[in-house]
């Protein structure tokens, strides 16, 4: 009798093949249900001020940041290749954007959103999500620090100036989240500590700011709207940068967040998918009237890491809540006191922050280039306000010192030999490429040396031009003296590159 056939096993890493990120199985699962729900509950309530502060840095109406958040968490929910992500109105477009709507108005922002959109989906299926892989351990962590220093900041303003009350009520709601999860994770601890402090702030009248002082909110559904602006070149020439920038950026953070959310999980996500996902959903914002976005980290560790979902469906319900909180139950949500939802972040910003990577016995262990990259990438992102900025800053010092480290790797060693006819042999050992390459041509004794000169490349490789136009300058300078360089030893990918490039790049330049 044949064996029974294996069962299939899933994919080890896919979080679609994992039950726990199945939506299927979190929907016949009321438990895993709950914690979906209640999970994109406490995103939508952590949503709504970010949204209108977002709007506010854009200078736009607090509906196109919200429209935003609802329009983006839906569509990546659908969309997007990392499940229990959160995509809404951030920070980093509503830098980007802002000029557009001063110099040119809202018409010209939804314009710029929609072709910013287009340019995403183009760079995800051309395949631009490959390139996360040259992003170093180091600006990661330096990331995440940047990341959980400004979501701390961010919330600083909403400390300063205020009402005494406002201190308590953020120290009750930390202290709250710090212990509740010893006793019971049934409930999300910062959903029972925006209920508690609301309930308290409106039954004891205590007079606190709330997020109804942060701006207007919506009266109605957002609406399918075309921008008002000349289809001509002049257009595209005015929105075309700022729409790039806004690409780039958005799916530098979006990646990043994919990439921490695959740590926090253990698994492994789809980056191509979530790449162009990205611009599929900017596009559904743009024509939705919304201001554009990305994946925000900070509502994402409050889904992920805060209140433990998993799937699709915390993400897809984040926006929906959203959108019924701020249309359908706008005066509940306008007397929230904004001390909840800072406390919220606070921890927010406690738990995304990189502790390990600051602790003395790590500092000592971990080599010094390491540490200038992570600290480059928290200072520049600190202090432009920009992780995009942070990011492209940590990765361009990570290949300053790596190029400069791997420089000291090649070696030129002169061998003694015994021949009587006037023979010289010199070894090159290392990885030859432009930083370790330029040295080289000063590592020969062209006027001492005999008339054969042998250079034994077996210990060595040749990666590019530079070097091979070195090898044609030693050669040259050797040939101006009457003396003849042979260069045996080569492996075949050095060998070919050295065939096909010698004598063709400039010999003695």
């Amino acid at each position: 009798m044949p064996d029974p056939a294996p069962t299939p096993q899933p994919v080890r890493g896919a979080p679609e093949a994992d039950e726990s990120f199945s939506v299927l199985a979190a929907l016949k699962s009321p438990r895993r249900l709950k914690t979906e729900v209640l999970a994109g509950l406490v995103v939508a309530l952590a949503l709504i001020p970010e949204a209108i502060a977002f709007s506010i840095i854009a200078g736009v109406d607090p509906r196109l940041g919200l429209f935003a958040s609802f329009t983006m968490a839906v569509s990546i929910a659908f969309l997007g290749g990392r499940p229990a992500m959160i995509s809404a109105a951030t920070g980093a477009i509503a830098l980007v954007i802002a000029p557009v709507v001063r110099d040119h108005g809202v018409d010209y922002l939804i314009a710029t959103v929609i072709l910013g959109g287009v340019v995403q989906v183009v760079l995800g299926v051309l395949g631009v999500a490959r390139l996360m892989r040259f992003i170093p351990r180091s600006v990661m962590v330096g990331f995440v620090n940047a990341l959980a220093i400004l979501i701390f900041l961010s919330q600083v303003p909403h400390l300063i100036a205020v009402p005494w009350m406002v201190y308590p009520m953020v120290a009750v709601g930390i202290v709250i989240m710090v212990l509740m999860p010893r006793w019971t994770t049934v409930v999300p601890a910062p959903l029972v500590a925006i209920v508690l402090l609301t309930a308290a702030a409106v039954l004891a009248a205590i007079n606190v700011p709330t997020v109804g002082d942060e701006g207007a909110l919506p009266e109605s559904l957002p609406a399918l709207l075309f921008p008002d602006v000349p289809l001509t070149l002049e257009t595209l020439q005015i929105i075309a940068p700022y729409a790039l920038a806004m690409a780039l950026v958005g799916i530098l953070e979006s990646l990043l967040t994919a990439k921490l959310v695959d740590d926090v999980t253990d698994t492994h996500s789809n980056k191509t998918r979530e790449a162009w996902g990205q611009g599929a959903a900017n596009i559904i914002t743009g024509f939705f009237g919304g201001m554009g976005g990305c994946a925000m980290i900070g509502q994402t560790m409050i889904n992920v890491k805060a209140s433990g979902a998993r799937t699709r469906i915390s993400t897809f319900l984040a926006g929906v809540f959203l959108l019924v909180l701020v249309v359908g139950l706008g005066d509940v949500v306008a007397i929230m006191p904004m001390a909840a939802l800072v406390a919220v972040m606070i921890m927010v910003s406690v738990g995304t922050f990189d502790w390990h990577s600051v602790r003395p016995a790590t500092l000592r262990r971990m080599p010094k280039s390491e540490t200038v990259v992570m600290l480059t990438t928290v200072v520049v992102t600190v202090a432009t306000h920009n992780l995009a900025y942070g990011v492209i800053a940590g990765v361009l010092v990570a290949m300053v010192l790596f190029a400069r480290r791997v420089a000291h790797f090649t070696s030129v060693t002169r061998l003694d030999t015994s021949d009587e006819d006037g023979q010289r042999v010199y070894a090159v050992e290392g990885e030859l490429f432009f930083a370790s390459s330029n040295d080289l041509v000063y590592q020969f004794d062209y006027a001492g040396d005999p008339d054969d000169v042998v250079i034994d490349m077996t210990n060595a490789h040749v990666w590019d031009a530079s070097t091979v136009a070195t090898l044609d300058a030693i050669q040259h300078k050797y040939a101006l003296k009457g003396k003849t360089v042979t260069i045996v030893g080569m492996n075949p990918d050095s060998a070919e590159r050295h065939g096909r490039l010698a004598g063709n790049l400039g010999a003695g330049h």
